[in-house]
């Protein structure tokens, strides 16, 4: 019997199988995509696999509480837990102190007790050399013999110091930068130190800039040379093998301009406070009082396809599970007497309803 022979339309792209990816923090999707860890696995769930590589995220702030800074501390530290190079740019005159602000990857019971049993079998050494170890630790952290495509981070805990030691993270102050041709530059030099796409990847890298227009900048009334600025990082990252994480407070800026910028982001959120005392909202939600803030999703990358992404929910909570690790959950409507009811996580969002702001 003759093989049945696939038919495909004459409007369908020939995408070659995608091989198993080998490098850390790196997944392969439909169409011949490639994810970049956020950091954040309920994020990476919702955003279908991650961060597009080769695409620029942008954040829009919330002006009263620095909740955009979670999302920006998980991605630094998820890049420099697969090995990756980082460049940080931040309107503070000693960006590199920042670092000592990311956080490690959380630890579980389980690994913790298979830690301990394995030190106590195989240290053979005097207990004060002990502190000497971390410095020939691997970066990579695995799990059952495979590397770990997005962690867990414990908030409450600064990361190792021998992660953010050498040239692995390159800091820029926006302060020093009278124009943007001094960020541009350092940009550009730091994508051409990454291997471009011919077909495998061996490396890749990530960019993060916080509060992009902030007053304290010298370019700070220069909307048009900013605007340019993120044409040009977007094009750059476009060829590269690198992700662009950009956040701004959108306050600060005219409407007209605050427009074009979403507009040139290729996926593109924000992120609110959540108020102290809001009884309105309290009897609205279940779950408020564990709420940090809100999480919008106002657009998705879509590479080498035509078919937009359907999300579940566009607007996602943000809670800190046993006050350590960043999750998001769908919005789930509170009873009508007002009583607390329990909230499901994002897998469960299609056996609960869900209400989008």
């Amino acid at each position: 019997m003759a093989s049945s022979k696939v038919r495909t339309s004459s409007f369908s792209r020939k995408v070659p199988a995608a091989p198993p990816s080998s490098i850390p923090g790196l997944k392969y999707g439909p169409n011949g995509t490639i994810f970049l860890s956020s950091g954040i696995p309920d994020l990476d769930k919702i955003l279908g696999g991650g961060f597009h590589l080769g695409s620029l995220v942008m954040i829009i702030e919330d002006t009263e509480a620095p909740h955009h800074m979670l999302l920006l501390r998980t991605f630094m530290s998820q890049g420099l837990i697969h090995n990756q190079p980082v460049l940080y740019a931040s309107p503070s005159k000693n960006p590199r102190a920042f670092l000592g602000t990311l956080p490690a990857t959380l630890v579980s019971k389980d690994d913790k007790s298979i830690k301990s049993d394995a030190e106590q079998k195989d240290l053979r050494i005097a207990w004060q050399y002990k502190k000497y170890l971390g410095e020939n630790k691997p970066p990579i952290e695995e799990r059952d013999g495979k590397v770990e495509y997005c962690n867990d981070f414990d908030l409450r805990k600064p990361i190792e110091k021998h992660l953010i030691a050498g040239n692995r993270v390159e800091c820029v102050s926006l302060l020093d930068c009278s124009s943007l041709t001094g960020i541009r530059d350092s940009c550009s030099k730091f994508l051409s130190q990454l291997p471009r796409y011919d077909g495998n990847i061996t490396s890749a890298g990530r960019i993060a800039i916080q509060s992009f227009c902030a007053p304290q900048c010298e370019y700070y009334d220069k909307e048009w040379d900013m605007l340019s600025f993120i044409r040009s990082i977007k094009s750059m990252v476009r060829s590269s093998n690198a992700v662009a994480f950009l956040t701004f407070p959108a306050s600060l800026l005219s409407q007209s301009v605050s427009k074009r910028w979403q507009h040139l982001a290729d996926t593109l959120l924000s992120i609110k406070a959540i108020p102290d005392e809001d009884k309105e909202l309290a009897t609205l939600l279940t779950g408020y009082q564990d709420m940090l803030g809100l999480l919008s999703i106002h657009k998705v990358a879509r590479f080498n396809t035509q078919v937009p992404v359907i999300l579940d929910a566009t607007t996602y909570s943000m809670k800190l599970q046993k006050r350590r690790s960043l999750v998001l959950e769908c919005l789930n409507q509170a009873p009508v007497d007002g009583a607390s009811g329990s909230s499901g996580g994002c897998s469960s969002s299609s056996n609960t309803g869900t209400l989008d702001f």
